[in-house]
């Protein structure tokens, strides 16, 4: 009976187990079943409505037939921030800025000294103005009009390593697509390149989506001048005096170039002249080829396709700067190819080894013919001629090289005079002669004013800022290709070259500061000393008469005396 017992216990216990079993199954039933309810309600309430398509993914053919080319007028348009044209203020600006650049680099190649006049006149609407640019140089033949002022990236100075303002052929062409833009209006150019021809008139605009010019006008007209051209723009700007104006920018311009005479209007009718301080015309330069040190593999290869050079030697001699017969043999002979080669043979990794010898080559720096300074005499007149102080003095370095590319850093300092005695000091930017406004902290330039320790020249400076007092600062960058930060050329890249020589001459520069500062520091303490001396000496003189019993003669000869050999003790 106890075993009955037990047993019919232990059924009683797995009874309820079981029974939870089930209920489990059967609520993973009723689950199972709702969803396919669910889902079945869904897909009849999809077929039940009209006109609601699930969406229907691309395949490689639909993506394929969206594929097209993009041209750069294009892109510029989308990303004319890249350009200069962020706002309207700055859209002025820069509108300027690539007019008077051509003008200048087309003055100085014919050897004209430049009469450059910029008017900006109300627009037809508010928030509108329409420049005008004129200058007086050897004007632009007919045909290379609507290229030059209507089609992006086309240009003269891109593919030539010489000194020039202008590097990408981008600039003005994109200032007439912002007004095209802006103003739906089109670009307005005057060009005559004799007296005894006819000028040439042209309304243009710029076919975005091919990159080409599209003429609007095209007529022969009178224009009472010699020789030169005018660039008229209406855009959507905003003009304002101040820091980064065009009034600044023009100022700027006058100082690193002493030989332009310009003329400015502005909206109001104020007039500004400009006048040159100097008849000397910047050094002709002279193009030069490619050094071997800035050449790059992917560029090496492509060089050796195109050569006409027969053999690899005369390709090295001919198509770089500074390899001579004896260095190209050395340079052949350490790549392990053979001097005959014809170059437009040469494998890959025969212009590997090439790329390598000529950096274990010891090549001469590039020529310096290419580079035109603007000159210690000259940035002296600019200063003296736009800024009044007390001390002027300017450093042009030696030229140096970076990624074979030749430069030369010129400095200069401004110091007491006018210029107010509170705040920090000025840093004026210049790259070809070309005044940079923006994107300062950006720029290898300041990063050099910022780490020069001004307090050994006698100059207040707080940890990582400008020096503080009546100073101005002026540093030029100049060579053949200026490494800009952006295609709106508003601030240098950092090469350690640049930031170097940047430095040496700012350190020139403050050494000769704290000689003066020091000097005059001296003379004011001694000052001070003399004039506290001289209050006495009426008094000694009277201390002397009662002591020798003189007469108020003699004290008054005494005195005389007394400041004459104080004079000349502090002389």
């Amino acid at each position: 009976m106890a075993k009955v017992t037990k047993t019919r216990a232990k059924s009683k216990k797995k009874a309820p187990k079981k029974a939870a079993k089930k209920t489990v199954k059967k609520k993973r039933c009723v689950s199972i079943k709702t969803k396919s309810k669910v889902i079945k309600a869904a897909t009849n309430a999809h077929e039940e409505a009209p006109g609601k398509e699930s969406p229907r993914h691309s395949t490689a053919e639909d993506m394929a037939l969206q594929q097209r080319e993009i041209s750069v007028a294009e892109f510029f348009t989308k990303n004319r921030h890249l350009l200069g044209f962020d706002n309207p203020r700055k859209a002025l600006l820069t509108t300027i800025k690539e007019g008077v650049d051509n003008s200048l680099d087309a003055c100085e190649e014919a050897g004209i000294l430049p009469d450059v006049k910029v008017f900006i006149a109300p627009g037809t609407e508010e928030d509108r103005f329409r420049v005008t640019i004129e200058d007086n140089g050897p004007g632009i033949l007919k045909t290379q009009i609507p290229m030059i002022f209507a089609k992006l990236l086309y240009g003269s100075k891109f593919h030539r390593l010489k000194m020039s303002r202008g590097q990408q052929g981008i600039g003005i062409s994109a200032a007439g697509m912002y007004g095209q833009l802006t103003t739906g209006k089109p670009i307005s150019i005057t060009s005559k390149t004799s007296q005894n021809k006819p000028a040439h008139h042209y309304e243009l605009e710029i076919d975005t989506k091919k990159n080409e010019p599209r003429i609007i006008l095209d007529e022969t007209i009178d224009w009472p001048v010699s020789r030169g051209t005018k660039v008229e723009i209406e855009l959507e700007a905003k003009f304002q005096k101040g820091r980064q104006s065009v009034q600044e920018y023009l100022e700027q311009t006058a100082i690193a170039n002493p030989h332009v005479s310009l003329e400015f209007a502005t909206p109001d009718g104020e007039k500004q002249v400009f006048k040159r301080a100097s008849k000397q015309l910047p050094v002709h330069t002279r193009e030069i080829k490619p050094h071997p040190y800035g050449v790059e593999l992917g560029v090496l290869i492509k060089m050796l396709h195109d050569t006409q050079a027969r053999t690899l030697q005369s390709f090295l001699h001919s198509d770089f700067s500074r390899i001579s017969s004896r260095v190209a043999r050395m340079i052949c002979e350490q790549a392990k190819v053979s001097e005959r080669s014809r170059p437009s043979r040469i494998a890959r990794q025969e212009a590997d080894n090439l790329y390598k010898a000529i950096n274990q080559t010891k090549i001469m720096n590039p020529q310096t013919d290419c580079l035109s300074p603007i000159g210690e005499e000259l940035i002296l007149a600019g200063l003296k001629k736009q800024i009044e102080a007390d001390l002027y003095t300017a450093v042009t370095r030696p030229p140096s090289v970076y990624r074979g590319n030749p430069f030369q850093i010129e400095a200069g300092l401004a110091y007491g005079g006018s210029l107010p005695v509170e705040g920090l000091a000025r840093v004026l930017r210049y790259a070809n002669r070309v005044p940079l406004l923006y994107q300062q902290s950006a720029c290898a330039m300041t990063r050099s004013v910022l780490n020069t320790a001004w307090r050994n020249y006698a100059l207040q400076q707080s940890a990582g800022a400008l020096p503080s007092g009546p100073l101005i600062i002026m540093v030029h960058m100049a060579s053949v290709w200026v490494p800009f930060t952006s295609e709106s050329k508003e601030a240098v890249a950092h090469y350690p070259e640049i930031i170097k020589e940047v430095r040496l001459a700012l350190q020139e520069c403050g050494r000769r500061l704290s000689l003066f500062i020091r000097r005059r520091r001296k003379a004011a303490e001694s000052e001070r000393k003399k004039a506290y001396i001289e209050q006495y000496i009426p008094h000694i003189a009277i201390a002397l008469r009662e002591m020798l019993e003189l007469n108020e003669r003699q004290e008054h000869t005494m005195v005389r005396q007394l400041t004459d050999v104080l004079q000349r003790s502090r002389s």
